[in-house]
């Protein structure tokens, strides 16, 4: 167990360094929603779901599209999409979108970025499977202030009265929207028992420790129901001096910040 912790806090913090850099090239904004839930993506790609001739054996959607270089960053070390690839992030003429895009994508199976859609689309996909009689599982990794949308407990209700058991909604619970707090926007709280009175299993994890993020995704096989996975994240992740902060859902680093990030990330590895 520690060996693969160590390995996966090793994969990425590298991966963290990408991103820096990237962003800091492109002057691309919502590095603070990529490191969020960059652990979450990261741990379901290496452990859970596995390509054959670029093919996932589970579906999974980035329904927080704007964390899409977070999802390319984690496929390109998979080597789903080429280390070239990457680098066109966010320039003119790439397909590799601010909000992830599907197009031309390898690994990416739905354009999002219109925050709320996602879960829908996972309940179409999770429903069509169980009609089919496929076992895959259906992964949606939404943002807490994405819960602000109608059509999220629209498709909540869906996927309880249909008893979608291979549906799992991962949320990045972070705690901080686009400009404010949540609990300032609109308070979510009991978050907890407002899925589960949706009819959903819920599931309580820290979003950043592959420990708690390997015993509590094994939970995942032991229910009738959809499960909703409540992971606790810190936004900026990573970088002290971006944690917490609502100024780096839309910034870019200036030199200096970029300077003490990096160094700081690189400390770490």
């Amino acid at each position: 167990m520690v060996k693969d912790q160590n390995r996966f806090k090793s994969i990425s913090n590298k991966l963290r360094l990408k991103i820096l850099k990237i962003i800091n090239d492109t002057r691309a904004s919502h590095i603070g929603s990529i490191f969020s839930c960059l652990d979450i993506i990261l741990y379901i790609y290496i452990k859970i779901i596995k390509f054959k001739k670029k093919s996932p054996n589970h579906d999974f959607i980035l329904s927080k599209g704007h964390a899409g270089l977070g999802l390319y960053t984690c496929l390109s070390y998979l080597k789903i999409i080429s280390e070239r690839k990457l680098n066109t992030y966010y320039k003119n003429g790439s397909k590799l979108s601010g909000h992830v895009s599907h197009h031309g994508v390898e690994g990416v199976e739905i354009s999002t970025g219109s925050l709320g859609h996602g879960l829908s689309i996972g309940c179409g996909l999770a429903y069509g499977n169980k009609l089919n009689k496929n076992k895959k599982k259906t992964f949606v990794l939404m943002s807490d202030g994405e819960c602000d949308e109608g059509s999220v407990w629209e498709a909540a209700l869906f996927a309880a009265h249909f008893n979608l058991n291979k549906l799992i909604c991962i949320i990045d619970y972070n705690k901080i929207q686009s400009l404010k707090k949540v609990s300032q926007t609109i308070k979510l709280e009991p978050f907890v028992k407002k899925w589960q009175s949706f009819g959903w299993k819920v599931i309580q994890t820290d979003g950043h420790n592959y420990k708690s993020l390997k015993n509590n995704f094994a939970k995942i096989n032991k229910s009738n129901k959809p499960i909703c996975i409540i992971a606790h994240t810190v936004k900026g992740n990573g970088v002290s001096f971006m944690q917490n902060s609502v100024l780096w859902h839309y910034r870019a680093p200036n030199e200096k910040e970029y300077f003490f990030a990096k160094k700081e990330l690189e400390s770490k590895l």
